[in-house]
């Protein structure tokens, strides 16, 4: 009888310990998320992702040229305000013709809205006419959290030398009506255009908006 009471008095507090473990752990976790997010003036966090048509990409590909991250969800009411507009389209195709590396990253995970293999990601960019560089599969959701990314849009700009210059929302107008556009500041053109004539980012952080992302 008193074996059996201390096997039970033992497996209760084995039951406990684990209990309040947990919760510490989960804590440990996120803070060690917090810890790495990317910061800005610090060097942007190495990733490889594969894109649409299958192939890697590495960040330390892009190494001395301008690089933006765009995290996407085509679903998101927020960013069909801007492909539908037409306004990341333009921001992608002015971009890249000054030699910038636009990356749009979904980092939504299976079953999820938003997530996408390679055949879909493709038909996304095709019936969106997006121009970016390359359409980034993030399903794991690993750089996503390496970034901090929490929306969609979620944009980041990347210097030459790889130290992330600008992290925040895409404009000034925190909403979902492109009639809004025309009237914001648009962070990553105005960016990338003080980056080129070799000034400093005026405005490096700010808030994002959008929906979040789909971990």
């Amino acid at each position: 009888m008193k074996a059996s009471l201390l096997a039970t008095a033992v497996m209760f507090a084995a039951v406990s310990m684990t209990a309040c473990a947990a919760p510490d752990a989960t804590a440990a976790a996120n803070a060690t998320a917090a810890a790495s997010a990317a910061t800005v003036g610090q060097p942007a966090p190495a990733f490889q992702l594969v894109d649409s048509t299958g192939k890697k990409h590495a960040l330390a590909d892009y190494a001395g040229r301008t690089v933006v991250l765009e995290w996407t969800n085509h679903e998101c009411p927020f960013v069909k305000k801007h492909y539908g507009s037409g306004n990341m389209q333009a921001q992608q195709r002015k971009a890249t013709a000054d030699g910038v590396v636009w990356l749009s990253i979904n980092s939504s995970a299976p079953g999820k809205q938003g997530n996408v293999d390679g055949a879909a990601a493709e038909k996304v960019r095709k019936d969106a006419r997006a121009v970016q560089t390359a359409y980034l599969l993030d399903p794991t959701g690993a750089t996503g959290r390496a970034y901090g990314a929490k929306t969609t849009p979620h944009m980041y700009v990347i210097d030459p030398k790889g130290v992330l210059r600008y992290a925040g929302g895409i404009d000034s107008i925190q909403s979902a009506n492109a009639d809004d556009i025309a009237k914001a500041t648009q962070y990553v053109p105005q960016a990338l255009a003080e980056l080129s004539a070799g000034k400093p980012v005026s405005v490096s952080v700010t808030r994002p908006y959008g929906c979040s992302v789909k971990y």
